[in-house]
């Protein structure tokens, strides 16, 4: 006899099968590949020890266990080093210029050549074209008594060496060539006769500096502008001579030398000891609208001496200052491409 499935009311469910996953392959992560020994941090890099302040005495205390680090402070001017120290490709001429003479135009050149030639490694030197008895050799110890003259008139230059004959060097190794010391003479300096020198120091040079005339209609003056890589326009801190610096902005610029005025850095002397009534501040803001840069050149006794100029001597701010020019003008290093050339138009000379 047959066995019966006993009658229910629920539906009979029917079950689907599980769909079974397939496995697929995973994606490869991408390998990095292996550093080289230079990416390694193999070496503990030293730090240089502080020269000043808390840090110096707690690196001389602890017998240099214990090193600081420099101050931020010192870590600024070691970037402001760096700035003065670039390359410069060929060589780079500066112009130290100004209309109004006793504003410290060969005071400047002095202590802005010396402060290049005492921070780089490269030659440097400050070429006097003044038409009117220059004294720049007179800011320095001197050691020879030829002049651009003598220079010019020597056909044999062919090496370094012919041309230190005709030089004076000062202790920060700034090199100076005098100008012509018989005024009857030095009246005939032309630009012919600037150029012809330049062509000789440019052999030899990587940053020349001329310290000019307080003049700009004088022959040489126009080889000068010509040559310039950069202008430094002194002013002293005083109306009437930043009047002066103004109007020989416009002069620039009204004869073909817009692109030189650009690349100007105005100098504000501070030749009086103590405060003064002019507003400095707004000074250097109506340059700076005009130029590339200002800086201020703070009262130094040994530079109001209008004697010799030495860097050791400098008080910290004046030598800040020389440093800060310096580099200010460094920063134009790459920038340079050749030698200024005017915009066509009559020459005003």
């Amino acid at each position: 006899m047959t066995a019966h499935r006993p009658f229910t009311s629920q539906p009979v469910q029917l079950v689907e099968p599980v769909p079974t996953a397939i496995p697929t392959a995973r994606p490869t992560a991408a390998v990095a590949p292996p550093r080289s020994i230079d990416e390694l941090e193999l070496i503990r890099r030293a730090q240089l020890p502080p020269s000043k302040g808390w840090r110096r005495w707690l690196y001389r205390l602890s017998f240099g266990s214990a090193n600081p680090g420099q101050s931020p402070a010192e870590l600024e001017y070691e970037q402001l080093l760096r700035r003065v120290r670039q390359p410069v490709r060929g060589n780079y001429k500066i112009a130290v210029l100004s209309m109004k003479g006793g504003v410290g135009k060969t005071t400047t050149t002095i202590g802005l050549g010396s402060t290049f030639a005492a921070l780089r490694g490269d030659r440097v030197i400050a070429y006097d074209a003044n038409p009117d008895f220059g004294t720049l050799v007179y800011r320095i110890h001197r050691d020879s008594d030829r002049t651009v003259r003598d220079l010019l008139a020597d056909k044999e230059v062919h090496s370094y060496s012919d041309v230190r004959s005709y030089t004076s060097q000062a202790r920060s190794r700034l090199e100076v060539l005098a100008s012509e010391r018989d005024p009857s003479v030095s009246e005939a300096f032309n630009e012919r006769d600037y150029t012809a020198a330049l062509r000789i120091l440019e052999q030899f040079y990587n940053i020349i500096l001329t310290d000019c005339g307080t003049g700009l209609m004088n022959s040489a003056m126009a080889g000068v502008l010509k040559e310039a890589d950069a202008l430094v326009l002194v002013s002293s801190a005083a109306k009437d001579g930043a009047r002066s610096a103004g109007a020989t902005l416009e002069w620039l610029s009204r004869h073909g030398f817009d692109d030189l005025v650009k690349r100007t850095v105005v100098v504000i002397n501070e030749s009086r000891k103590g405060s003064t009534a002019l507003d400095v501040e707004q000074l250097k803001s109506y340059f700076a609208e005009r130029t590339r840069a200002v800086q201020v050149v703070p009262y130094d006794d040994h530079l109001a001496e209008g004697d010799t100029i030495d860097l050791e001597l400098l008080g910290k701010p004046a030598q800040r200052a020389f440093v800060e020019l310096a580099a200010l003008l460094a920063d134009d290093f790459p920038a340079n491409v050749g030698r200024h050339v005017p915009a066509p138009g009559p020459s005003p000379w």
